[in-house]
């Protein structure tokens, strides 16, 4: 790094993360309601954060992608 000359960052990405933060907390809302016991409830903390990866697969499953 040159000394002297600050680095300036620049980021990009806010609205995209923030849409997905909502998706996230959407989705464990929904799985939660419909859990049981503790259990259920890690499953559908798991469930919450993994279900973007399974929409995405069945959508190019869909379109013949790959």
């Amino acid at each position: 790094m040159t000394k002297g000359k600050p680095m300036k960052i620049v980021n990009k990405g806010g609205a995209g993360g923030f849409a997905l933060f909502i998706a996230f907390w959407g989705a464990v809302v929904y799985f939660v309601q419909n859990s049981v016991g503790f259990w259920g409830f890690c499953l559908a903390l798991l469930k919450a954060a993994v279900w973007p990866a399974i929409v995405l697969h069945k959508v190019l499953m869909l379109l013949n992608v790959g």
